[in-house]
């Protein structure tokens, strides 16, 4: 009996206590998930556009950004659009946040959206939320910023914009992006709808080539429509399908219905008139982004391009008329070392 008591005590000492003296290590499951590495990066701070003497709708800056960004997964931009005591422009008006391309000097859309009535988003923890890792290749480094709102007196609007870069493996290793077509400085600088406007000054046609070598590639759309026209109070309030036209045919459509305005967590915004839903936007939201694959099939050759509208006539009868303001980028990514797509008229 004595033997089986020692022949125990000395395994339960040989498997309990060993000659393994290093430290636990804490195990890891699924409900103790590891928190994300984020650098966030201020830009603007408080700053003010508006309109009048020695005003300006825009404001401009440049920031840095982290210089490499192999080992980031997602960017995501954050607009406080600040309006304390009903300080501010009261009206929903046309916003959007630009980052300039450092190789071409053009301004690239990163979002768009639509300030609230009378208020600001203060309800929203930090702001508007809009992913921008689609631009990731333009966002580092030095980086000049703008913002804008199509504010028409002197009380304006008041922004902080902030960027998270979330450390991680990133989806492909190399990206790239491109304008394929932006008529976006204003809701009325937009595409004229339902007449006939100067097809010189808004060509909606393009000719766009994908490098072979892409492993996925898409089109990344903004749209939001402006104006009172009839019939159908277009194009704020009038839902139409428009299409992308690839080599003339039909290939993907956008629907500019009702988001649910009146569901918006912004809900303070008396005595506005933010309830209805408008056509494909609402006041105190972002505008959302359309995202359409492109077959691999194309890759590697030249294709057609053309955003075209849903028939549709203006009387005449409202002078302001109806405008579409408009952005689409081509993105294209790879884990080998990747060129822009190639736009051309």
């Amino acid at each position: 009996m004595k033997r089986v008591l020692l022949l125990f005590c000395s395994l339960f000492f040989l498997y309990s206590c060993g000659d393994d003296n290093s430290t636990p290590k804490e195990e890891t499951t699924d409900d103790q998930p590891s928190q994300p590495v984020i650098t966030t990066i201020k830009t603007f701070d408080n700053v003010k556009v508006a309109f009048g003497e020695d005003l300006s709708q825009s404001a401009e800056g440049t920031f840095n950004f982290p210089a490499n960004l192999d080992d980031v997964k997602t960017i995501k931009m954050y607009i406080k659009d600040i309006c304390p005591n009903k300080e501010c422009d009261e009206w929903d008006r046309y916003a959007n946040v630009y980052a300039k391309d450092k190789t071409t000097g053009e301004w690239y859309e990163l979002g768009r959206f639509i300030n609230p009535y009378w208020v600001g988003n203060e309800k929203l923890e930090r702001g508007y939320e809009i992913d921008v890792t689609d631009f990731k290749s333009i966002l580092s480094g030095s980086t000049e910023l703008k913002i804008y709102t199509e504010t028409w007196n002197a009380k304006g609007r008041k922004y902080s914009v902030e960027f998270d870069f979330e450390k991680g493996i990133p989806d492909y290793k190399y990206s790239a992006v491109v304008p394929v077509i932006q008529y976006n400085k204003s809701s009325i600088d937009g595409v004229p709808y339902g007449k006939e406007y100067d097809t010189n000054k808004f060509d909606l046609t393009r000719t766009v080539s994908i490098p072979s070598i892409a492993e996925i590639a898409y089109f990344r759309t903004i749209i939001s429509g402006w104006g009172h026209a009839l019939p159908g109070t277009c194009a704020e309030w009038c839902v139409k399908t428009h299409t992308i036209n690839i080599n003339n045919s039909n290939t993907f459509q956008h629907k500019l219905e009702g988001l649910g305005c009146s569901k918006n967590p912004i809900n303070n915004q008396s005595p506005g008139n933010w309830k209805p839903d408008r056509a494909g936007w609402c006041p105190g939201m972002v505008v959302p982004v359309r995202f359409n694959n492109i077959q691999k099939s194309m890759f590697g050759t030249a294709f057609n391009f053309e955003y075209e509208f849903e028939d549709w006539t203006d009387n005449g009868t409202n002078k302001d008329g109806a405008f579409y303001a408009l952005s689409t980028f081509v993105v294209v990514k790879s884990n080998s070392p990747i060129n822009k797509a190639t736009i051309s008229n």
